[in-house]
């Protein structure tokens, strides 16, 4: 049994798949990490992420175009991203209440309307979704080749976010104005940053990203939509966040593994390796629980989550 495991583990195959898996994850936090440097906390983007799905499957189902179903998941998340924005930061409402509401509601409205549109008993209604691409030339590296440049569409972005999100925080003005307005949001609006805007436009930009994380679990290999898709992605790669110290770099190594343990989890029911099939199940969800207490948070903006009214609002 040792040599099953072993033999699915270091494999281009194993490699391949947990770099797929990662990807709602790496997404879901280059996007969120903008909204938590800016200051704001946004535990809805598994509402979010979840919505994403339903709406990416419903755009690419009806109009039969995988590419109109991603920007119908962005507007959808954007909605919702919205309403977390304007509840937080204008009304000054509880940043982690409004994200429950978000994420119960969306969990809730996602069901009704797909069993509303395709049936309780919907079965396997697919809908077109984005195929592998490969890569001439890169694909033929050994052993790392076809794990990397043989994927689908939404593992080059995330891999592209990455470095992007990177350069945005620590290259450029706009970055410097997001980690101020989490940091020290007083002195940046004295220094004539607008921190209400920047905090608003960051929650908007991650709900977009998260929406883009929700289209890759539904029109990206199963092309299909099943209720509650996400199942905690969105709070995983909150995690991810937390556990990469609020930096692009950490957040996505923390991401890549998580998507190392759903693959193990994955493979291991796949082999037939003679376990109760809940237990690997369990891995991803397990592995959060336990570095969260080991590693913790030892960074975090300093006015995360703490409101901001700038003079002229009080």
């Amino acid at each position: 049994m040792l040599n099953t495991f072993l033999g699915l583990v270091f494999s281009t195959a194993f490699l391949a798949s947990s770099i797929s898996y990662a990807t709602p994850f790496v997404l879901a936090a280059m996007g969120g990490i903008v909204s938590e440097r800016s200051g704001v906390l946004n535990l809805g983007l598994e509402g979010m992420m979840l919505t994403g799905a339903l709406f990416a499957f419903m755009g690419s189902y009806y109009t039969g175009n995988p590419a109109v179903g991603v920007l119908t998941a962005i507007v959808a998340s954007m909605l919702l991203g919205f309403i977390h924005a304007y509840s937080c930061i204008e009304l000054g409402s509880n940043q982690v209440v409004t994200a429950v509401a978000i994420n119960i509601f969306a969990l809730g409205i996602t069901s009704a309307l797909f069993n509303a549109l395709f049936g309780i008993s919907a079965g396997r209604v697919t809908a077109p979704g984005f195929a592998s691409i490969r890569i001439p030339l890169l694909e033929k590296i050994p052993v790392l080749g076809t794990a990397l440049f043989g994927q689908n569409v939404f593992v080059y972005l995330a891999y592209i976010l990455v470095p992007l999100t990177y350069v945005l925080f620590f290259k450029t003005k706009i970055g410097l104005n997001i980690r101020a307005s989490g940091e020290f949001p007083k002195a940046a609006n004295t220094m004539g940053v607008p921190v209400e805007k920047v905090r608003f436009y960051s929650v908007i930009y991650s709900s977009a990203i998260a929406g883009i994380a929700g289209a890759s679990l539904s029109i990206a290999g199963i092309n299909m939509f099943i209720e509650n898709i996400s199942a905690g992605r969105g709070f995983i790669a909150f995690a991810c966040i937390i556990l990469g110290k609020f930096n692009p770099i950490g957040a996505t190594m923390a991401a890549l593994l998580f998507g190392m343990t759903e693959g193990i989890q994955l493979r291991i029911q796949a082999a037939g390796i003679p376990v109760p099939y809940q237990l690997p199940l369990m891995f991803p969800y397990i592995l959060t629980i336990v570095m969260l207490l080991l590693v913790g948070s030892k960074f975090s903006p300093q006015s995360w989550g703490v409101p901001f009214f700038s003079d002229d609002d009080q």
